[in-house]
């Protein structure tokens, strides 16, 4: 491994580190209950090279989901010509809900459950997490041609992906169990995703 690879190492290490020891003491304390200074301290660095890596305190949450926020685009850069893309994106939901993935809201392991409620509970998180959507959004339109109908699609892919991960993690956190959710969230994705290749389809020609 060279040194480029070596430092993009390091800094990749960095970013887990330090973003890690911020959402423990975000789940110990409360997100409005820590300041960056704290995080700073804990992770033992200044504050000045936490703000380099972390421009704004909110990334050092959403930093755990910074690796979905283009996923969708590259699935859909990467499908073969015989694939459509909600075909493609259907095809990874479905996996994520048999593989209990944290992204689909399918997941019962107490940290995951403690993250998402303090990403859904924190006001300053709810609002960052739009601007994370809107660049997912701006991401798949691209990757689906940077039309205005690829940019309505786009809304309408990450909506449907986004409300039905809230739906299983809300039901989820209120009590129920993965096993009893999994069967209505594999026909509720399928049903959805359904109606977005009909509805869609006009896009693929």
């Amino acid at each position: 491994m060279g040194e480029m690879g070596l430092r993009e190492l390091k800094k990749r290490r960095m970013y887990e580190d330090v973003s890690d020891i911020a959402v423990r003491l975000f789940l110990a304390k409360g997100f409005d209950a820590v300041s960056v200074a704290e995080v700073a301290a804990a992770a033992g660095i200044s504050k000045p090279t936490l703000f380099r890596y972390f421009p704004a305190k909110e990334d050092l949450v959403l930093h755990r989901i910074a690796d979905h926020e283009t996923e969708a685009a590259r699935l859909v850069a990467g499908a073969t010509g015989t694939e459509s893309p909600v075909g493609v994106l259907r095809a990874r939901f479905l996996s994520g809900l048999a593989h209990n993935d944290p992204v689909t809201g399918l997941n019962d392991h107490p940290q995951v459950l403690a993250f998402h409620t303090l990403l859904n509970s924190t006001a300053t998180l709810v609002a960052r997490q739009h601007a994370y959507l809107e660049r997912s959004e701006a991401a798949l339109a691209g990757a689906l041609g940077g039309t205005l109908d690829a940019r309505l699609a786009a809304g309408q892919i990450i909506a449907v992906q986004r409300i039905l991960a809230q739906d299983n993690w809300r039901r989820i956190a209120a009590g129920e169990r993965v096993e009893d959710v999994r069967e209505d969230a594999v026909r509720a994705a399928e049903r959805a995703f359904g109606r977005l290749e009909r509805a869609l389809a006009p896009l693929a020609e």
